[in-house]
C-alpha cells in the first residue's frame, strides 16, 4: 500500500461510527495534530436527547479545537465538528453546516449516510470519508455516494473493531481505498501535517 496521506486538496475528513468506535476516537483525538489544512467532522450514533457531553469529552482529549454545531454554522479548517444527537448534519455549499430533524435513517439521526452524502454532494474529490465500528450498515451507501464523487474512502480494519458489522459491510459492498486500525487511521490524519 503507498503511503497513506492526505492531499492538498482536501478540505474535510469525515469521521463515522457507531457501538465501539468512541474508543477509538479516545485513542486518535489525545495524539491528533494541528489540522490546519482540513476541517474534522465527527458524526456517532448517539442517544436522541439534548446531550453536549461527547464535545465536551473531546475537547478534553484533543489540542483542536472542538466547535459545537448548530444550524447554519461555518465550517472551518482546524476545527472539530460533532454532529449533534437527535439531528441529520448536512453540508451546504457556502461552507455551513445545517441541522435536519427529517426521519431516521437505519434507525439513526444523525444517520452516516445522510452526512456522507450531504458532504460528498458538496465536496466531492476534496472529502475523505472514514467508517469505524458498528453494529449496521449505516456508512455503506454514503461511501458509495463518497467514492463516486471522487472522495477517498477509508475503513477501519474489522480485525481491530469492536463491532466489526459495520466495516465489514463497507468492505463487502463499497469500494474502499484503505483499510487501516487505528494507528493507520491516526497517520493518516496526521500525514499532512
Amino acid at each position: 500500500m503507498e503511503k497513506s496521506q492526505i492531499t492538498t486538496a482536501t478540505r474535510v475528513v469525515i469521521i463515522g461510527g457507531s457501538a465501539g468506535s468512541l474508543d477509538v476516537l479516545m485513542k486518535i483525538l489525545p495524539r491528533l495534530q494541528a489540522i490546519a489544512s482540513y476541517a474534522l467532522v465527527i458524526v456517532l450514533h448517539r442517544k436522541s436527547a439534548e446531550d453536549s457531553t461527547l464535545e465536551e469529552l473531546f475537547a478534553l482529549k484533543t489540542s483542536v479545537p472542538v466547535r459545537e454545531v448548530e444550524d447554519k454554522t461555518p465550517l472551518r479548517h482546524g476545527f472539530i465538528y460533532v454532529a449533534p444527537s437527535d439531528y441529520h448534519l448536512l453540508f451546504e455549499k457556502n461552507n455551513l453546516l445545517s441541522l435536519d430533524t427529517s426521519e431516521k435513517v437505519n434507525h439513526s439521526r444523525p444517520s452516516i449516510d445522510v452526512s456522507f452524502e450531504s458532504a460528498a454532494d458538496v465536496y466531492g474529490e476534496n472529502l475523505t470519508g472514514i467508517l469505524l465500528s458498528g453494529a449496521n450498515s449505516d456508512g455503506t451507501n454514503g461511501l458509495i455516494t463518497l467514492k463516486e464523487s471522487g472522495g477517498i474512502t477509508i475503513v477501519q480494519n474489522p480485525d481491530t473493531a469492536e463491532i466489526d458489522f459495520m466495516p465489514r459491510h463497507a468492505i463487502d459492498n463499497a469500494v474502499i481505498d484503505y483499510v487501516l486500525d487505528v494507528e493507520g487511521i491516526l497517520s493518516f490524519l496526521n500525514s499532512e501535517q
